[in-house]
Order: structure tokens, then C-alpha cells, then sequence
């Protein structure tokens, strides 16, 4: 998951508002007035950057931000009493991370930059009081615990009824859509996550992603040498998926 809008510096990050995010429109309500879009502005900081590894939030963590990755990829995780943490999922840019803890107050599960990555913090405090002025902040984040809700069912299906083909035929078909939503290829583009990761994300061994994988390749459907993923034929792959067909 590694295409992504780079900045170069923190003051570069400083520097870009949310009306010139190319990320706008997927983490922000769409239609927002420009006096709330100001407003939204002075609340929301964009100093933090992640290093490969380097953690947002961990679990029992007090809950005071959300939020939205800006570059890079974030993997999010659940701690098991009885074995490894199990991945609960793999954030892209524009996506918004935290909701889980406004129930608790805490976090119940940590997250992880998987590569050179940087949010926006959108304080908790701030955006209680802006989502009273801006009334189209409610709703966007009712539709984002709502498609978080849907993944999280969909996920489930994928887990207990599709095959390790099938499965890791609707993750890439999952991640070359998501691309698509931000501008970039969905035919080509780099996982950055690894192998494991994604196992661990499927429920499967890591033997069999790699294995998967390969039969991908030898079936002329996906090529993926280390990191690096070639779609050769995202509609089959789309349908293996048990998804519509998606357009090349």
C-alpha cells in the first residue's frame, strides 16, 4: 500500500490546509462551506510523523484523537490473551483511525505505521465542539463508523466462507479499488505489508499466501514479486473475489 502523497517536511505537512489536501473528499464531508472548512483548519494538527514500525496508539491507550492518515500505511491490531495479536487491518491514506475508543475512553487495539507515514490529529475535545457548529461532521462520521461496520461483516464472511484462493483474491481486489478511490493505479502498486501480516489479517498461514500468490502468477491473474503487485487481470481477479468486475 505504499502509493501515497508524500510530503517532504514537517513544514511541508504545516503548509497544506484541507482545501488543497488531495485527500479531501475521502476523510471530510463532501460539500463543507468554506467559514466550517476554516474552522475545521484551526483545530486539526499536522505534526506527526511515523517512522516504519513506530506506533500511533497502543492499546488501554486514553482516547484523545482521531486520526487520519495523510501518507504511508497504518496497520491496526487487536492483543489476544492466548497467542499474537491478530491484524484487524491495513489503513490507507484519507482513511480515519480511532473511532473504535469513543465508547471506552481507551483504545482497544494499538496501531502501527508499516511504512514512513504521517497523520492529522483531529483532537477529541475539538471536534466534539466543531461537530455541534458543522453539522455535516456528524453525519460523515456516522458514515464512516457505518462503513467500518460493513468491513468488519464483510470481513467475517470472507473468514468463514471463501477459500485461501478467494480470499486473497478479494484482498488485492479490496486494495486495487481503495487505490482507484485516491487516483492511483489499480493495476500496479506495492504492498506494504508483509507476507505474515497478511496471513495473519486472512487467517492464513504464511506458506499459503505465498503459495497463493504464485498460482496467481502462474494462472496470469496477478503478479506479485516481493512487494510489487501487477494485476494481469483484474476482472477475473474481481470475480474470484466474489466481487463486481472491476475495470482495468
Amino acid at each position: 500500500m505504499l502509493i501515497s502523497v508524500k510530503e517532504t517536511s514537517s513544514h511541508g505537512l504545516d503548509a497544506i490546509t484541507c482545501e488543497n489536501c488531495s485527500l479531501f473528499q475521502l476523510c471530510l464531508p463532501m460539500g463543507i462551506a468554506q467559514p466550517d472548512l476554516a474552522l475545521l483548519d484551526r483545530v486539526i494538527k499536522r505534526r506527526r510523523t511515523l517512522r516504519r514500525g513506530e506506533a500511533l496508539f497502543v492499546p488501554e491507550q486514553p482516547f484523545r484523537y482521531v486520526y487520519a492518515v495523510r501518507s504511508g500505511s497504518i496497520k491496526t491490531y487487536a492483543p489476544m490473551h492466548d497467542g499474537p495479536h491478530q491484524i484487524t487491518g491495513f489503513h490507507l491514506p484519507g482513511e480515519l483511525l480511532g473511532l473504535d475508543a469513543i465508547n471506552e475512553g481507551i483504545h482497544g487495539c494499538g496501531a502501527v505505521a508499516l511504512e514512513t507515514s504521517s497523520v492529522c490529529e483531529l483532537p477529541l475535545d475539538k471536534l466534539e465542539e466543531l461537530g455541534g457548529i458543522v453539522t455535516s461532521m456528524q453525519r460523515q462520521m456516522m458514515r464512516i463508523m457505518s462503513r467500518q461496520i460493513l468491513h468488519d461483516q464483510g470481513l467475517q464472511v470472507l473468514l468463514c466462507r471463501k477459500n485461501a484462493e478467494q480470499r486473497l483474491a478479494a484482498f488485492l481486489a479490496n486494495l486495487a479499488m481503495r487505490f482507484k478511490q485516491r487516483g492511483f493505479s489499480a493495476q500496479e502498486f506495492n504492498l506494504s505489508m508483509s507476507r505474515s501480516d497478511i496471513g495473519n489479517y486472512l487467517g492464513l498461514a504464511k506458506e499459503t499466501v505465498s503459495r497463493v500468490f504464485t498460482r496467481f502468477h502462474e494462472d496470469r491473474i496477478a503478479v506479485i514479486t516481493l512487494k510489487h503487485v501487477r494485476l494481469s487481470d483484474l476482472p477475473r481477479l474481481s470475480v474470484l473475489a466474489g466481487l463486481e468486475p472491476l475495470a482495468e
